[in-house]
């Protein structure tokens, strides 16, 4: 990025985290690795930075830190099923052939179709259908349905979506894939409203679903939306047992938890690992519901995806933490902590990122204004952990992998302020 880009003149633009200098960004998509490289696609506005004109954009790595924008993959195109946007999808290989599987949207999101796509290796050129494989369940009940997820149980390739129920219950759809593009409708996986799963997933429409194994446990990952004020309130996730049940599979909650602590992160698509990337990494949304609409038009960007993370089962809870590649964006030791030493350090304001590594009780302090007027704000804290500071993006990790997602808004006259024994590095491309 150029010194004169406007995105880099705004100190709360996370430069580092290889989204597109301007438009609006939302939730990841078709995270896959192909031949080497990773490929994260995205939910993209290239005009403006508000929700709208959904595309998905398309960056690559080889270490999953350092990231190249490629041309835009797929468009909403006027008299297709997917005219008013590209919603959220994955990407599988159907035999040696890439193919994103997605949600286009017609006229309104409660008339949904699941769409495909198909490309070469290189993921860089793709063919649209016109029309979807799938349309909405012949549920009359059944109000809300998006977010196509591929996996497979026991050898058969199975889809689930996210759904909601008119009378606002959650409900995941299931599917049995008899091709790539052949879907069988075979009823509800698991329905919210009671038991654990409202316990750990209350919500009117379960988004974005993910199930996978992780470390021999079976986890249904969940993003919870409110019909009513269309809030987006956090990610959750379920534990428990998928076995085959009536005409399809059944999986029964036995557990869950937060898979982000934080009130800025959402819609997170999960990698289970192969053995090309044993690993199983996630990439979350964090969005700018704390920003004022005045300041995100004048910055023209808006969403940001996460640094890639590695997700495991312990203890019996999901943990995550970010990929050791991170490491590798470390530029010098700004601070650390010695015996005597002052109990706070200013970051400097030439250092947009940075990576606090907490011996102790730690936090981090977001100051603006002159000396005697400043306004000091607690916007992060472990006791033992690591902050990832990206401009506005706040990533936090304790030691025991629980993760917390923060925004946090720097400006001309601000500076970031540590509190605490700690090592702090500079971060840099």
């Amino acid at each position: 990025m150029s010194t004169t880009d406007p995105a880099f003149l705004d100190p709360a633009f996370p430069a580092l985290h290889g989204r597109p200098d301007q438009g609006w960004i939302n939730d990841p998509n078709g995270c896959i690795k192909v031949d080497g490289v990773h490929h994260l696609f995205f939910q993209f506005n290239p005009d403006a930075p508000t929700h709208g004109n959904v595309h998905w954009g398309h960056a690559t790595s080889t270490d999953l830190v350092r990231w190249t924008q490629q041309p835009i993959a797929l468009y909403p195109r006027k008299g297709a099923a997917d005219a008013v946007g590209a919603w959220s999808g994955v990407i599988a290989l159907d035999g040696d052939v890439p193919t994103a599987y997605y949600t286009g949207i017609a006229e309104t999101e409660h008339d949904s179709q699941v769409m495909t796509a198909t490309s070469d290796r290189a993921l860089t050129e793709w063919k649209q259908e016109q029309q979807g494989i799938l349309g909405m369940p012949d549920e009359p009940n059944i109000g809300d349905v998006r977010d196509p997820f591929l996996f497979t149980f026991e050898g058969t390739q199975y889809a689930i979506q996210g759904a909601g129920y008119k009378d606002g219950t959650p409900v995941i759809l299931l599917y049995r894939c008899h091709t790539m593009t052949n879907w069988e409708y075979l009823g509800p996986l698991v329905t919210g409203g009671s038991g654990v799963a409202q316990e750990w997933a209350p919500a009117q429409i379960w988004e974005c679903p993910q199930l996978f194994v992780v470390d021999g446990q079976w986890v249904l990952m969940l993003s919870l939306w409110n019909r009513e004020d269309h809030s987006l309130d956090r990610v959750t996730y379920l534990t428990g047992e998928l076995s085959e049940g009536g005409s399809g599979l059944k999986f029964l909650p036995t557990g869950g938890g937060l898979i982000d602590a934080g009130p800025d992160f959402y819609a997170p698509q999960v990698v289970a690992g192969t053995a090309e990337e044993p690993r199983t990494l996630m990439w979350g949304w964090s969005w700018e519901k704390s920003r004022n609409d005045a300041d995100i038009l004048a910055s023209g960007w808006a969403g940001v995806l996460s640094y890639a993370r590695v997700l495991s089962f312990r203890d019996g809870a999901l943990r995550s933490e970010p990929v050791a590649e991170v490491a590798t964006l470390r530029a010098g030791i700004l601070h650390e902590s010695t015996a005597g030493d002052s109990e706070q350090f200013a970051v400097p304001a030439t250092s947009r990122a940075f990576e606090i590594l907490a011996d102790g009780a730690v936090e981090l302090v977001l100051v603006d204004g002159e000396a005697h007027g400043a306004v000091q704000r607690v916007v992060a804290a472990v006791d033992g952990g690591r902050i990832l500071v990206d401009g506005s993006l706040l990533e936090i990790f304790t030691a025991d992998g629980q993760a917390t997602t923060v925004r946090a808004y720097p400006t001309a006259t601000s500076y970031f302020l540590v509190r605490g024994a700690a090592t702090v590095h500079k971060l840099a491309l």
